[in-house]
């Protein structure tokens, strides 16, 4: 299997949730080899950020990552989206100090991804994959990992509110069956959006960009997309927490009320144990490459 990038570039401006602000973004097609890089534009210069798992820099309300000079927040679901889509190399200039929440989902990067289209570089894919199980546990979250060639993620969460309850989804990522989470939205509690909006935070959350739920159940007025859309979206988020890890991460994975913090603490003891429970390697494509004049959805070029 071949690396690949964005056929063409993506221009997009949407909200951020933190500011309330409009965000510019740019995703750019990047080299063979370059992987996720985030370019974070400010008024004196850019600075450039890799997805790593220890770049980030706090996991509350969303996932954050940067340096000692800038950080940019709420960068999960776009992380999830070119991981499940299959992009190894793309450069995301931010123009900001966060990604865009657009509706609370990773379905509008996933159209604009797929409109611009997606083409194979001349490379093969290197991946990280898990070759012993290995069980992350604390304060009643879990993350058990397993061996496997893909992606798959079998979630229980448990909410006592009665909107919530219990839920469960296991499904293998693949770009086809990704469209079965990244419409899912964020949610959180009337309650929550209202402390949070009174210490000036969130400021541009609203019911267009997440699913917001009262004493008696969801408040908003179209509902939901999927009866169980709060578990669709933990997966969401997983799938762009584990896409922090800098290369795509094959394994299976048995998760019950992680969040973002263990789901990043998660990725940083697999990584500093990397020897015991990991092995990068190429993946091998089925014929060579001078067989294949054409592939994914765009030309075969570097």
């Amino acid at each position: 299997m071949l690396q690949q990038t964005l056929m063409h570039a993506i221009n997009y401006t949407g909200i951020g949730l933190h500011s309330g602000k409009d965000v510019e973004m740019k995703l750019l097609p990047a080299k063979i080899d370059a992987g996720i890089s985030f370019h974070i534009h400010t008024k004196k210069d850019v600075s450039v950020i890799k997805a790593d798992p220890f770049a980030v820099t706090t996991t509350e309300l969303a996932t954050s990552l940067g340096n000692e000079k800038v950080h940019v927040s709420t960068v999960e679901h776009l992380l999830a989206a070119l991981f499940a889509l299959g992009i190894d190399n793309a450069e995301c200039h931010v123009y900001g100090k966060e990604i865009p929440i657009m509706d609370g989902s990773a379905l509008p990067i996933t159209n604009l991804i797929k409109k611009a289209g997606i083409r194979s570089q001349y490379a093969l894919r290197k991946v990280a994959k898990i070759t012993r199980p290995f069980l992350f546990e604390a304060n009643g979250k879990t993350i058990n990992a397993r061996p496997y060639d893909g992606f798959y993620v079998d979630y229980t969460i448990d909410f006592p509110h009665k909107a919530i309850g219990v839920q469960r989804l296991a499904l293998e990522i693949t770009p086809e069956t990704f469209d079965e989470v990244a419409s899912a939205r964020t949610f959180g509690f009337m309650k929550e959006v209202e402390y949070l909006h009174s210490k000036n935070l969130a400021l541009g959350g609203s019911l267009a960009n997440a699913i917001v739920i009262g004493d008696e159940g969801v408040v908003n007025p179209e509902g939901l997309r999927f009866a169980d859309e709060f578990v669709r979206h933990k997966i969401l988020d997983f799938i762009g927490d584990m896409a922090m890890f800098g290369m795509p991460l094959q394994g299976a994975f048995e998760v019950r009320c992680s969040g973002h913090q263990h789901n990043n603490a998660f990725l940083r003891e697999m990584y500093t144990h990397k020897d015991q429970y990991l092995r990068f390697e190429e993946l091998i494509p089925e014929q060579r490459k001078a067989d294949i004049p054409y592939l994914g959805l765009g030309t075969a070029m570097a």
